[in-house]
Formats: structure tokens, sequence, C-alpha cells
């Protein structure tokens, strides 16, 4: 099987969120793909020495840290031939109760900041028409996460951005994934905030949520389909994960329409 760096010409990447979960596999599989990798995140010494990429230092609620990282990667990659906007972080509340400041820092780390990272490198990637721009979504962009508004909110406000870019690239050489993961086997809900506001149904949808990412597919899996999404090099939504998740979800909700999704999840999360 062809590399990447065969295949597409590709020879630099830089992937948010790298040192754990999703974008730990997919810093991996580029890197395994002959790519040079800048794994980007708030700690990323560690595992930079141990998977052989060079470290980049970001904090994508810190407009500052993001003005740092992408002086770091224009010195020392110029414009990636890949990028692959992966952090992200979710905080699980009623919306009745939820911080107000972590309104904005959630838009901020799923949202703004991807825009931001992309816009610093899409004049580029266009004028040489060569590229890949990943912004990692999810499947809440299509079933909408009760306790995780604001996270279902900047997602699907991510999707939204990258099918508008998929637009306007068109025949320009430009690659734009729209990459929807569904649960995976992951440190996501150990990491999210939890902010405890007494409704009857919080411990019930948590519950579900933690037996459902238990039961996640391995990472890997979503490595190795953007890799099968990058090798055919054409932009699209490409959804990831179980296939119930990603087949029969999203058949049930095309047959079925909104309202019926509505009433699917009430019953799924037991609400």
């Amino acid at each position: 099987m062809s590399r990447l760096a065969e295949l597409r010409g590709y020879r630099t990447a830089l992937v948010t969120g790298a040192s754990s979960g999703l974008g730990l596999a997919f810093a991996r599989m580029l890197r395994d793909e002959g790519l040079e990798v800048w794994g980007a995140s708030r700690a990323p010494e560690e595992s930079a020495r141990r998977e052989g990429w060079h470290a980049v230092p970001m904090d994508l609620t810190d407009s500052a840290s993001v003005r740092a990282a992408l002086v770091q990667v224009r010195r020392e990659a110029d414009v990636p031939d890949v990028l692959v906007n992966n952090a992200g972080a979710g905080v699980f509340a009623g919306f009745a109760h939820f911080p107000q400041e972590q309104i904005s820092r959630q838009l901020q780390l799923m949202l703004e900041a991807p825009i931001v990272l992309t816009r610093a490198f899409w004049p580029e990637m266009l004028a040489r028409r060569r590229g890949a721009v990943v912004n990692v979504a999810s499947l809440a962009t299509e079933f909408p996460l009760p306790g995780f508004s604001l996270y279902s909110a900047a997602k699907a406000g991510l999707s939204g951005f990258s099918r508008a870019l998929m637009t306007e690239a068109a025949g320009g050489g430009v690659q734009v994934v729209d990459f929807e993961p569904g649960d995976f086997k992951t440190d996501f809900n150990r990491a999210a905030m939890q902010v405890p506001g007494g409704e009857p149904w919080e411990a019930r949808v948590w519950a579900c949520y933690e037996k459902w990412i238990e039961e996640g597919a391995a990472p890997v899996r979503a490595a190795q389909d953007l890799r099968r999404t990058l090798a055919h090099g054409r932009s699209g939504t490409v959804p990831t994960g179980l296939w119930f998740q990603t087949r029969a979800a999203l058949w049930a909700q095309k047959i079925g329409g909104r309202a019926f999704t509505r009433w699917a999840m009430r019953k799924l999360y037991r609400m």
C-alpha cells in the first residue's frame, strides 16, 4: 500500500490534541505514513519525545498561546500539508446551570481556534493547490447530546464551517474533511468537567455516556478511516466509529426525520 507521503506528496502535518486519544492515533498514523508531524497540546513534550515528532505547546483557549504556536510552526514547517483540528473537551451540565464562563471557553476551544488555525494556512494551501484540512467534529452534530449542549453546538458550528469550505475549495486541489467520530474508548469522559445541578436526568444520562465510551471503538479505527479518506483525496463528511452509530442511526435519522430523532434520543437516554 502506498504511503500518503508518496501517494499525495504530503510531507508535513500539524495535529492538535496530539498527546492522547484520537489526536494521538491521528499523529501516529501520519508519522507512520511518512509525514513529519508537529503535535500540539498544552503539554506536548513527553509524547513528542516518546513518539518522535515535534512538540508544539498550544492552549487553544488562550489566543496568545495560539499565536505563539503558529509562529513556531511557521518557522519550522512553513505551511503544513495536513492540518488536523482535533483538540476538544466537554463540559457536562444541564443548561440551566451551565457555567457562564465555560460558554465562551467551549466555543473558543472547539470552534474559534480551529477556524483561526485554518485561516492561518488556508490562503497558501489554495495558492499552491495542495493540502488537507481535517476538522474533527462529532456525530453530536447529527445527534446533539443532552448535558453537552455547548460541545454539541461548537461541533455543529465546526461541521458547518467545514462544509462551507468544501464548496469554496471545489476543484482547487485542497481537501476538506468534516470528520465525525462517534463513541471511542478514550479518556474523553474522564477529562470532561462535570457540574452537578441535581436535575433528575443527569445521573441516568452520564451513566449512558460512561457505558458507551467503555464499549466504544479503539482510536486506531478512527485513524484508519482518516488514512483512507486522505488517500482518496476527496472532500466530504466522514462518520467514524461503531456500525450502529455510523450506519444504522444515521439511516434511521434520514428516514424518520428530526422529530423522530429527538424522540429516540429521549428514549435512549431514559429522559
